[in-house]
């Protein structure tokens, strides 16, 4: 692959990086954006293609930010091909939003014996979709507007059974929030001390994204977590987002203030970001991954790919 060609796949990183880390430097964590617009309060959802499919990982994050941003209701994203085929026209002068897909080519290489051997590369390829709402003509079952909320009692109780259905120890006590890898159990303050269950199942679901580290589950290592900083805002941003997605799926409100011993997450999270272009997309991936793990331990669920 030629360099020219490997620049502008390169930009893709850059350009969606510094746009969160420019969200970042004002305080405000992009992923948390349509839980606070006034449009999606109580019924946010993963963002959908035309055919009803759920976007993941990177994506959601890039079309959450994108619907926060605009105002749209609707959680329906479609390309304008797709829009034309639904018998829609995308109105003169709208903008579209980025979303990326991750691929890879075969290069044949010689090694060091001479012999040629494949090696896949992997790339991203990015393309634009525009919004429900800013097509003409579209049929209404089409606009994917999102339906009213469900009654918290009821969105409590069903992740209640969600988490049980983990097989993940869950202890009871204390004050304090974490997983621990030694004894494979999350730690949890009692119910009643917070604000209200959906505090409590948004906590949960950020400890839960932690306990799927272990290498029989999504395997990510967190031998450095106490003794280096870094690796430790790391798994912290991938478990901040992984409740995110969850509280999605599960049609709860996720912690929109940052928990205090969180808080200080947001310098190393701009220190990571600013100095690799990739670590958000790895991160949302690792998230991804750690979410549909947790799915996939379910005695009935819809799969949800780790694909974005």
């Amino acid at each position: 692959m030629s360099r020219s060609a490997e620049k502008p796949r390169a930009d893709i990183y850059a350009r969606i990086t510094d746009r969160i880390v420019a969200d970042l430097e004002k305080g405000v964590r992009p992923w948390m954006q349509p839980w606070r617009s006034g449009n999606g309060s109580g019924s946010v959802t993963r963002p959908l293609r035309h055919n009803g499919l759920p976007y993941s990982g990177m994506n959601m994050l890039l079309l959450w930010s994108e619907a926060a941003a605009r105002g749209y209701a609707s959680p329906v994203w479609m390309t304008f091909k797709q829009a034309l085929e639904l018998g829609g026209a995308v109105r003169k002068g709208e903008t579209g939003a980025t979303v990326v897909f991750a691929s890879r080519f075969k290069k044949t290489e010689t090694d060091a014996s001479g012999d040629a051997v494949n090696r896949e590369i992997p790339f991203l390829k990015s393309y634009t979709v525009f919004n429900a709402e800013q097509i003409d003509c579209l049929p209404a079952q089409e606009r994917g507007q999102s339906e009213p909320s469900r009654d918290p009692i009821e969105r409590i109780d069903q992740a209640d059974r969600f988490f049980a259905a983990t097989g993940a120890v869950i202890r009871h006590g204390g004050d304090r929030a974490y997983y621990s890898p030694a004894t494979d159990h999350i730690q949890m303050p009692h119910v009643f001390t917070f604000r209200d269950g959906g505090s409590y199942i948004a906590t949960l679901s950020h400890e839960a994204t932690h306990w799927t580290a272990a290498g029989h589950r999504a395997n990510r290592d967190l031998s450095r977590y106490g003794k280096d900083r870094s690796a430790r805002a790391r798994e912290e941003l991938i478990a901040e987002l992984g409740s995110c997605f969850l509280c999605a799926d599960l049609g709860i409100t996720p912690e929109l203030e940052p928990r205090p011993d969180h808080a200080s997450y947001l310098a190393s999270w701009l220190a990571v970001l600013s100095s690799d272009k990739r670590f958000i997309f790895a991160a949302a991936a690792h998230a991804q991954r750690a979410v549909a793990y947790l799915h996939g331990l379910q005695p009935q669920t819809s799969s949800i790919a780790e694909a974005a």
